[in-house]
């Protein structure tokens, strides 16, 4: 009623409309920013609990795209550091007389390992290789012949490398179970093996407390380890890891071009690694010897950051248009309702262009606030997920400046039907309601 009588007596002020008022020429009606604002204020919390409700759907869409985008650079930041440091750390030397056609015997000596870790940079290298036995029955849980007593005790199919203690060191793998053989073991070739998480499952192996054995073909060895994860060489985790001596015993030594070393360096050395080693390990002849750093996945993360991108941006947008269906339906719904009071205030001077600024103020407004709630709910969200993940959050400033902005627009696009709509009405028609 406050609200009327305020109105009836502006518009009637500048219409000239008292009866006892001096005649002056009628004045266009105006609604000044300030009665705007204060009007559109007033409509809000005409009924707060609903505007709450209306501006949550901004508050969600909006939050939705800074979590959302805050995420997706946070991610695409730890794939990017992860590949840069991969390609910082590791060097693969390859056995490369095969294709030279050279006859020069065991490529990698003994004391490989040691020879490359006098380099400058070096944390840890092995040489490895894969182990073909020549008519081996694949690996087992009981020997050739026994019965396993169901289930299945083993596979044809199982991958059987040979590393030295170095290798297994460079792999950087985590031990679920037991321990890694050490140079104790391997200089003394005992029949020991590590294998991975899948093959245990294969092989029905659950404990080490037992000291299980497994064949390779007839030969038995001892499990000493179980590993579930590696930084590099991810196929051990479904190989049997036997020591380099132990395999040479017997074996025999790998075939030419079948060794290769792994390298782990610190950050930013591997290039030179890659240049000193084969030097290192033949100077005889260093052409015997290969060094491959890994390439830069350029081309590979910037697919994947821009598919993550595509993916969570297209989620941010269906977020928003919900939100900005339920301020639609919300104003459209207010328009409705207020029918009596537009027939009013059109009554008492106010312009079309009146009714849809003030609707579309309030659809604005809504709009804006949610934006500002939404921003800082999905800041927050990214702070509290990084913390969880240890990583370290990044939300570009331009998100954050644009986010209050798409609340704004959101709002006033959802609200310029009903505002439309409502300032089409008749004052005549909806006085009679």
């Amino acid at each position: 009623m406050r609200a009327r009588s305020r109105l009836r007596s502006w518009f009637g002020a500048r219409r000239g409309g008292h009866p006892k008022a001096e005649r002056r020429p009628v004045e266009p009606s105006v609604l000044p920013p300030r009665e705007l604002l204060s009007e559109s204020l007033a409509g809000m919390l005409q009924r707060p609990g609903r505007s709450a409700l209306t501006a949550l759907g901004t508050v969600l869409g909006v939050g939705t795209f800074v979590a959302i985008l805050g995420l997706t650079a946070t991610t695409s930041a730890q794939i990017d550091s992860r590949f840069d440091l991969l390609t910082a750390t590791e060097v693969t030397i390859e056995d490369v007389t095969a294709q030279q056609n050279a006859f020069a015997g065991p490529v990698f000596a003994a004391d490989a390992d040691d020879r490359i870790g006098r380099l400058g940079g070096v944390e840890h290298a092995g040489v490895f290789w894969p182990v073909h036995p020549a008519g081996s029955s694949g690996v087992r849980s009981s020997p050739v012949g026994a019965d396993s007593g169901g289930g299945d005790s083993g596979g044809a199919d199982i991958g059987i490398v040979a590393a030295s203690p170095g290798a297994l060191l460079a792999a950087d793998p985590h031990l679920a179970q037991g321990r890694l053989y050490d140079d104790y073991l391997s200089r003394s070739a005992q029949p020991v093996v590590v294998i991975g998480a899948g093959t245990a499952a294969r092989l029905g192996i659950t404990t080490l407390e037992t000291y299980p054995a497994i064949f390779i073909g007839d030969q038995p060895f001892t499990v000493v380890g179980i590993i579930d994860d590696t930084r590099r060489k991810a196929d051990l985790l479904l190989s049997v890891i036997v020591p380099r001596t132990t395999a040479e015993r017997v074996w025999g030594p790998p075939k030419s071009g079948d060794a290769k070393m792994l390298v782990a360096t610190r950050i930013g050395a591997a290039g030179q690694i890659a240049h000193e080693a084969p030097t290192a390990l033949r100077p005889d002849h260093p052409e015997y010897l290969k060094a491959v750093p890994p390439p830069d996945p350029r081309t590979l993360r910037g697919t994947v950051s821009g598919d993550l991108n595509q993916l969570f941006l297209l989620l941010a947008a269906i977020c928003l248009v919900i939100g900005a269906v339920g301020i639609a339906n919300t104003t459209l719904v207010a328009v409705l309702e207020r029918t009596g009071e537009i027939g009013l205030r059109r009554a008492l001077g106010a312009r079309g262009r009146h009714i849809t600024a003030q609707f579309l103020a309030e659809s604005g407004a809504l709009g804006a606030l949610g934006g500002l709630v939404g921003t800082g709910l999905g800041a927050l969200t990214v702070v509290v997920v990084a913390v969880v993940r240890d990583w370290t959050p990044v939300v570009h400033p331009a998100t954050l400046a644009a986010a209050p902005v798409i609340g704004l627009l959101t709002g006033l696009l959802a609200g310029l039907y009903p505002a439309l709509r409502a300032s089409r009405i008749q004052p005549a028609e909806a006085l009679r309601r």
